[in-house]
């Protein structure tokens, strides 16, 4: 699980509710369900007029996938690479194929599979190539329709608040009316903004970092199966492939060196 996610979350909410008691106000005084309504409601409505249920399927997959699956497993691909080009070297590409049901990622696997078949590190390269930008495409789209709630919540906050006005001025003759449509007016206004900066716009923006992160994993694994193919020197691949590794593994990996 991604726990700054959590915690970022946590705190934006906390801080909304604890600034409205700390002046003094009620807890209940930003409950508002009509408000909700309206601003939730019309925001997820006008997100799925924008795309088309593919994308949005997709979106709703990508959040999972960020808060709860962040694990970095570059070391351990990289060590299962490394793994393949001795016994390549040892016994030949066919003795990969007994290893392949063993490959949990569908690309690599696929990547392999490749080279088992005797395609050539270029063409190898091409087929995968195209795979990963067309998946970061649609990755990207899908991320986009969280970037889009944020920009129509804070519009539908404002509809929100003309129709609390409205509900105000229809009923200036009752004074017992005017505090909820008053409310409502305010209150809309604030889930409006608060939801698209506190969670839209920021959850938009942590699964473009996911995006790329596991478009660099992929570039990885063709980099790894373009150099099996090609029957490159195991040690000299290792040091290439550590290139991929984030920062904290590359200082892990020169700290060992070190010490070796």
């Amino acid at each position: 699980m991604d726990i700054l996610t959590i915690i970022g979350l946590f705190l934006g909410v906390i801080a909304v509710v604890g600034g409205q008691l700390l002046e003094g106000g009620r807890l209940s005084s930003i409950i508002q369900i009509t408000a909700a309504v309206i601003v939730f409601g019309g925001t997820i409505g006008a997100t799925f007029v924008n795309y088309p249920w593919s994308t949005v399927k997709l979106a709703l997959n990508l959040v999972k996938k960020a808060v709860f699956n962040n694990k970095d497993d570059s070391r351990e691909i990289i060590d299962q690479i490394i793994r393949f080009a001795w016994l390549v070297r040892r016994e030949g590409l066919l003795s990969l194929e007994a290893k392949v049901k063993n490959i949990y990622d569908p690309f690599f696997k696929k990547g392999i599979q490749l080279m088992i078949d005797g395609r050539g590190a270029d063409e190898i390269r091409e087929i995968m190539s195209i795979e990963i930008n067309q998946g970061e495409d649609r990755k990207f789209m899908a991320a986009r329709v969280f970037e889009s709630a944020g920009g129509y919540a804070p519009t539908i906050g404002i509809l929100g608040a003309v129709l609390g006005l409205i509900h105000v001025m229809e009923n200036l003759a009752d004074p017992s009316k005017l505090g909820q449509g008053i409310a409502v007016a305010f209150v809309a206004t604030v889930y409006g903004v608060g939801s698209a900066n506190l969670f839209w716009l920021p959850l938009a923006g942590k699964l473009k970092v996911r995006i790329k992160e596991d478009s660099s994993m992929m570039e990885l694994m063709l980099e790894g199966a373009a150099s099996l193919a090609s029957g490159e020197n195991p040690l000299i691949m290792k040091e290439r492939l550590e290139g991929f590794l984030s920062g904290a593994d590359r200082t892990a990996v020169v700290r060992k060196r070190d010490v070796i």
